[in-house]
């Protein structure tokens, strides 16, 4: 069967996806990281592509972006990930592939599961038992959001500023939310729509998306969104 061309529309945010082959470590070290976040930030600024959010495990990361149009994302993880191959390749005296295939991505319901993604995203470590809590690690968009480290790489989205009327609130906000955790079935339909490639959204959502795209936008009905993809499903699990 033919791999289903992957979904990407302007102004709509975008939950990325990019594992090691064989699931491998594509980070070895905190400078391995660092080269990361300077790629993802120099391609995101030339490329116009926001980033939200974003996690860096060892193994693979997670993104999620809003695109200023159709290209800059496909282009972005093009440009990031063949100069971070390179890099690490020369630095680790290695060659051959680093990545498993091409990025995972799809389309989120702003109103319905953006909140619940950046979550999600952010609480990959906790999952993993590698910390305790989303503010325990250190190289995600946890702490910018939290108020404890400004991150000039992020790009916080309307739901985040209506969070409350002034930083502490939102910041107060913001950390309750996140600590409250992701709900299982919301990390199964996150995690699903992501490595599938379906959009992830409410009824009207997925309605209005489909009428920008001839590529079926869910594996309900080719064409035609699902009419019973409620709001209340805003979930998400990744990896």
């Amino acid at each position: 069967m033919a791999r289903l061309a992957r979904l990407t529309v302007a102004d709509y945010p975008h939950h990325v996806i990019q594992r090691g082959n064989n699931r491998q470590s594509i980070f070895l070290d905190d400078a391995d990281r660092r080269f990361m976040l300077d790629l993802l930030l120099e391609k995101a600024s030339v490329l116009g592509v926001a980033i939200h959010a974003y996690v860096l495990m060892d193994n693979h990361f997670h993104l999620l972006v809003t695109p200023r149009d159709s290209d800059g994302l496909p282009k972005m993880m093009q440009g990031v990930g063949r100069q971070y191959v390179r890099y690490f390749n020369k630095r680790y005296r290695r060659s051959g592939t680093l990545w498993e295939g091409r990025y995972r991505s799809n389309l989120i319901d702003s109103e319905a599961y953006l909140l619940t993604c950046m979550a999600y995203i952010e609480l990959n470590p906790v999952r993993a038992g590698m910390v305790e809590r989303a503010q325990d690690f250190p190289w995600s968009s946890h702490a910018h959001y939290a108020g404890t480290r400004a991150d000039r790489m992020l790009s916080p989205p309307s739901t985040y500023w209506s969070l409350g009327n002034t930083p502490f609130a939102r910041e107060a906000a913001y950390i309750e939310f996140v600590n409250a955790g992701v709900k299982p079935e919301q990390q199964k339909a996150l995690t699903n729509s992501a490595l599938h490639g379906w959009a992830l959204g409410g009824a009207g959502f997925m309605q209005n998306l489909q009428k920008l795209t001839s590529r079926r936008i869910n594996i309900a009905h080719a064409g035609r969104p699902k009419s019973k993809t409620g709001d209340s499903q805003k979930k998400s699990t990744v990896e």
